[in-house]
């Protein structure tokens, strides 16, 4: 069974589930909403990365609990707050900065899974699942940045197309690993239940 490490992956299943359903409603949102008011799309755009971060922060706050790692929802929190403060109170309608803030944040957010592919586990299906949202992330950040010469909600769309990547991947993300977790503990229940007991010392 493939090797889980859980320094870099640090969230609990049903994280990677509730973020994914966040993303993939806003995605849908987002590309079929049919949104066309700049100040409305900043506010709700904003207010989504705002849920995400603070989804980020209670699973760093459990995790801390738990003595286990936090450091990935840490980061992964700062990334979705601090995009969210800046579209929210920086912006104020200006197409161009916000072009840049969600092309960064998809960026980075896309060179964040590929660095938790390549570490966080040796399973072909998560590294594959990692590799593909952060790829995904990194084109279309690239394309969000060039967007500006397209009408005003393009880039609305191109953001909600990467949203709906993510919540794909990250509900079959957490689905995979919940049943990783439950076969990792059969194996183990079945592993102590098999040990052969050591025999007791009998005097001569």
């Amino acid at each position: 069974m493939a090797h889980i490490n859980r320094r870099f992956i640090d969230k609990h299943w049903l994280i990677f589930i509730i973020r994914g359903v966040l993303a993939g409603v806003f995605g849908l949102i987002a590309l079929f909403g049919g949104m066309v008011n700049v100040e409305s799309m900043i506010a709700i755009i904003s207010l989504f990365l705002l849920f995400m971060g603070i989804i980020d922060s209670a699973s760093a706050l459990y995790n801390s609990t738990k003595k286990r790692g936090w450091v990935n929802s840490i980061i992964d929190a700062f990334i979705d707050v601090a995009a969210a403060l800046l579209l929210l109170f920086c912006s104020q309608g200006n197409i161009v900065f916000g072009l840049i803030i969600l092309s960064v944040y998809t960026i980075l957010s896309g060179v964040i899974d590929i660095f938790h592919g390549f570490l966080s586990t040796a399973d072909p299906t998560d590294r594959f699942i990692r590799i593909l949202a952060g790829v995904c992330g990194c084109i279309i950040g690239v394309v969000i940045i060039n967007a500006g010469e397209f009408e005003v909600t393009t880039f609305i769309r191109f953001f909600g197309a990467y949203m709906l990547i993510v919540g794909v991947t990250s509900m079959i993300y957490g689905v995979h690993n919940r049943s990783q977790d439950i076969e990792d503990k059969t194996a183990r229940k079945e592993a102590r239940t098999k040990s052969p007991k050591k025999p007791k010392n009998r005097r001569k």
